[in-house]
């Protein structure tokens, strides 16, 4: 009987491979963007393990789902290579699921005047992390874009999920009933 290995040493030279086959060096751009997903996609699974909104939690999980399917678009190099017998690409309907589930939140929240400081509550601030590692992620797939096409729905997606997590953690803080920890910058005294 074949013993199944989830070590294959194959990553021991530094490399790793691509859904084509192609092998390249583990900090390569295109393995910092898709990786950048699979990290937010355990801070997804965090903050839906510690929800106890049904509606949040479902949403957080078709979340997940579409950030597989992001990161195997990113692991992809060529668009016509993408296994769509089993996936639908990230396109405008996934982003429209997104803007409409922060319209639904953003009618019960007050309007925003200041910055927002992390923290209050471990969901307001796995929020926050999540936020901060999506837009991380944008960073990475924007510099893949500079370099290699990245389809501009993907491109989309990940800049409207930031602005999710963060209207998310202030759901959050009213769910908790919560004062928002609001960043409201001291003067700086004048020398005369």
């Amino acid at each position: 009987m074949k013993e199944n290995k989830v070590y294959t040493k194959t990553g021991d030279d530094g490399t790793t491979s691509l859904n084509s086959g192609l092998r390249v060096k583990k900090h390569h751009i295109r393995v910092a963007a898709y990786g950048s997903i699979d990290e937010l996609n355990a801070w997804v699974g965090l903050i839906r393990d510690t929800t106890a909104d049904i509606i949040d939690r479902e949403f957080l999980m078709l979340l997940q789902n579409h950030l597989m399917v992001l990161g195997t678009q990113l692991s992809t190099v060529r668009e016509e290579d993408l296994p769509t017998d089993f996936i639908d690409p990230i396109n405008d309907p996934h982003i429209l699921e997104i803007e409409n589930e922060i319209d639904r939140i953003s009618m019960d929240l007050p309007p925003l005047k200041n910055f927002v400081l992390p923290g209050g509550h471990p969901l307001v601030s796995y929020s926050h992390l999540a936020r901060c590692v999506c837009r991380r992620a944008e960073r990475h797939i924007t510099e893949l874009n500079a370099n290699e096409r990245v389809s501009p729905y993907v491109i989309a997606f990940v800049n409207r999920l930031s602005d999710y997590f963060f209207v998310l953690s202030r759901k959050f803080s009213i769910d908790l009933d919560l004062n928002e920890n609001k960043w409201i910058p001291k003067e700086k005294k004048r020398s005369s």
